[in-house]
C-alpha cells in the first residue's frame, strides 16, 4: 500500500484526515475540501460507474491534464476545457491542428501545457481509429471483485496490477499521458474501482 503522498487520490488527500465532516452533516473522504463543486464531484461522480464513451474520453484527457496538479484545479476549469475541446467530441478533437494548438496555448482558461494539449489531440485520433469501443477497452481492466473497504487514505494504492496493465495496453495502442498512476485515478473517477473509505456516506452505496 502506498502513502497518500504517492497515491492516485486527488492531491488534496496528501494533507487531509481520512474522513471529514461537512457543513451539511455528511461525512466524506478526507481529500474533499469545503468547495461545493468538489463535494458534488465526490458525491455524484467519483467512484460511480461511467460507461458513456464521450464522458470517459473526457475523463481520460482531464486525468492527463491533472498530472502534477490538484484535481480541484482541473474541476474548476472543466467548463473551459469542454469549450476548448469541443465538448470532447472525439471526431472534432481528432482533426484539430497546429493552429488549434497555438490558440489553446494562448487560452489562460485552461492548462497551457503543449504536451498535454497535443496528447489530447493524439488520443482523440487513436480513439477515432481504435476499431472498438474505448469504454469496453477500459472496462475490460476493471477488477473482478471489490475487497473490503479501506479505512485510511494511506491504504489507497497509487497503482494496481490492473492500472499498470491498462496503461501498457493504451500505450501500445498509441495513447500518451496514460501512466499507471494516472490510469488508477481514471479507474477511481470512472467507477472501475470504488475507493470511498469506510465511514464515508458514499460507502453505503451498493
Amino acid at each position: 500500500m502506498s502513502t497518500p503522498a504517492t497515491s492516485a487520490l486527488p492531491a488534496e488527500a496528501t494533507t487531509s484526515a481520512s474522513l471529514k465532516l461537512g457543513d451539511d452533516g455528511l461525512t466524506r473522504c478526507g481529500w474533499v475540501g469545503g468547495d461545493p463543486e468538489y463535494q458534488r464531484y465526490h458525491d455524484e461522480e467519483w467512484g460511480r460507474p461511467l460507461r458513456d464513451e464521450r464522458l470517459l474520453f473526457e475523463k481520460l484527457c482531464l486525468e492527463g491534464f491533472q498530472a502534477g496538479l490538484s484535481w480541484i484545479t482541473i474541476l474548476r476549469r472543466r467548463p473551459a476545457f469542454r469549450a476548448a475541446f469541443y465538448d470532447f467530441d472525439v471526431d472534432r478533437v481528432a482533426v484539430m491542428d497546429d493552429v488549434d494548438v497555438a490558440r489553446l496555448l494562448a487560452d489562460a482558461s485552461i492548462i497551457r501545457h503543449r504536451g498535454k494539449i497535443e496528447a489530447t489531440i493524439r488520443n482523440a485520433r487513436v480513439t477515432r481509429d481504435l476499431g472498438e469501443s474505448l469504454t469496453e477497452l477500459i472496462w475490460s481492466f476493471a477488477p473482478e471483485a471489490r475487497g473490503p473497504r479501506l479505512r485510511e487514505l494511506g491504504e489507497v494504492p497509487a497503482t494496481t496490477m490492473q492500472s499498470m496493465a491498462l496503461s501498457r495496453e493504451l500505450r501500445t495502442r498509441g495513447y500518451t499521458f496514460v501512466g499507471p498512476t494516472t490510469m488508477y485515478a481514471l479507474m477511481q473517477s470512472a467507477g472501475l474501482v470504488d475507493d470511498h473509505l469506510s465511514g464515508c456516506h458514499r460507502s453505503n452505496d451498493a
